[in-house]
């Protein structure tokens, strides 16, 4: 095989960094977000990084995949993800769904594999002495444009002091995060992540946000949460204010029909999120944006081709992340910055996490964009003591699957989840 640098093992370290009480559709954030640091160690010494979830089933399957492409050379990717395809199809690593918290059909072997082909892809950088966006073909933009993402908060978790970000709970607060937000990042886009409060008061604070903010494209999340009727009420109220709708309402046929009654576009990361899902999504016209995770869609190759089907149906296309730390924001600035067709400025959490894995200064927010690292591989290096520590904070807290959920009814015993609502 090509290429002479054969995979010896990986390393997969699940770690825990702290997360504010934001609160979505299905509850409320937990004290910790969990992520899992992938090391791939190669024959010729040269190691590569890749990040992935880190809830119980999704590690299981991450550690008995390491045993299937153990002996690889790093640049048969393809085979890889047919190796790690047949032997998920075999049972390894069985239980659990890799996206904790999250309604969605992605496959497993896609999941699996990204972290991997990540990881392969920092080494072939590395070897070849190229960042990994000239692997995916080249830059066409030397900085990418991210969106603040804003979410209704609680000032702190039960129990602690109130964060740094205090209480966001009503416009005022809403407009008050986005304003630190743009200040501090520069960023020229807002989402707000919604299905939180009643629909007419999350209407109420994207308006405030539009007279605010003017001029600067806004987008409004509720995941899922809505019903149809609700959905195309919230649409049409906001005519003129939303740059586009993601997930008001569960499925490709419901979002079908509220994409022929909104004024706007409407975008997903949820009905649209594996490739099996596409054609019945074209089909129906549930979404005219794809808002892609490179986590789920099987790496930064893989999302690529995605964006090639966006573009031969017309689709318009985002990145979406959620909390993640600097292994994926680096992995998503490469992908970003090799897709010409990206038609919005992606999505990041980077603003409410206060701890990290790598080195500081290859990656920085400037007029909310990041520029593109130039070296080799993924442009950026582990923090070993960092690493070290938040993996101690995951053996320490206690967390393996977070549930949203449960956690906001142990504080509100008369929390009654509904989806989708009125």
């Amino acid at each position: 095989m090509s290429g002479g640098i054969r995979i010896t093992g990986a390393d997969i370290t699940p770690v825990a960094f702290r997360d504010p009480a934001l609160l979505n559709a299905v509850g409320v954030h937990e004290p910790y977000a969990l992520r899992a640091i992938v090391e791939v160690r190669t024959d010729q010494g040269i190691t590569g990084l890749g990040e992935t979830y880190a809830d119980g089933g999704h590690l299981r399957r991450l550690r008995a995949a390491v045993e299937v492409i153990t002996g690889m050379d790093v640049h048969t990717l393809g085979g890889m993800h047919r190796r790690i395809s047949e032997a998920l199809n075999g049972g390894i690593g069985a239980g659990g769904h890799g996206l904790t918290g999250s309604a969605t059909g992605s496959g497993a072997a896609d999941r699996v594999f990204a972290p991997f082909e990540v990881a392969c892809l920092d080494i072939q950088g590395k070897a070849a002495g190229l960042p990994v966006s000239d692997l995916l073909g080249g830059a066409v933009r030397e900085c990418v444009p991210f969106g603040a993402h804003l979410f209704y908060k609680r000032a702190g978790h039960p129990g602690r002091e109130p964060d740094e970000w205090g209480a966001a709970l009503d416009p005022d607060g809403i407009v008050a995060q986005a304003r630190r937000m743009t200040e501090d990042y520069g960023f020229g886009a807002i989402t707000l992540k919604g299905g939180v409060m009643p629909p007419e008061e999350e209407v109420e604070a994207v308006r405030a946000l539009h007279k605010a903010f003017p001029g600067i494209p806004l987008r409004l999340d509720p995941n899922a949460a809505w019903t149809v009727e609700t959905s195309v009420r919230v649409a049409r109220e906001l005519d003129g204010v939303l740059e586009y709708l993601a997930d008001p309402t569960p499925g490709q046929r419901g979002m079908a029909e509220v994409a022929r009654r909104a004024p706007m576009p409407l975008a997903s990361t949820m009905c649209v999120a594996a490739f099996d899902e596409l054609s019945s999504a074209v089909a129906r016209e549930s979404v005219r944006i794809v808002l892609a995770d490179h986590h789920s869609w099987g790496g930064l190759q893989r999302s690529l081709l995605l964006a090639g089907i966006c573009r031969t149906f017309g689709l318009g296309l985002s990145l979406h992340s959620d909390s993640h730390l600097g292994v994926g924001l680096a992995a998503m600035t490469h992908l970003a910055a090799a897709t010409p067709d990206l038609a919005y400025a992606c999505g990041t959490r980077w603003p409410w996490k206060s701890e990290e894995v790598v080195v500081p200064g290859a990656l920085a927010f400037a007029d909310g964009a990041v520029r593109v690292p130039t070296a080799p591989g993924l442009g950026v290096e582990l923090d070993r003591d960092a690493l070290a520590r938040l993996h101690e904070q995951y053996v320490t807290r206690g967390l393996r699957e977070p549930d949203g959920t449960g956690r906001i009814r142990r504080i509100d015993p008369s929390y009654e989840r509904r989806s989708p609502r009125r």
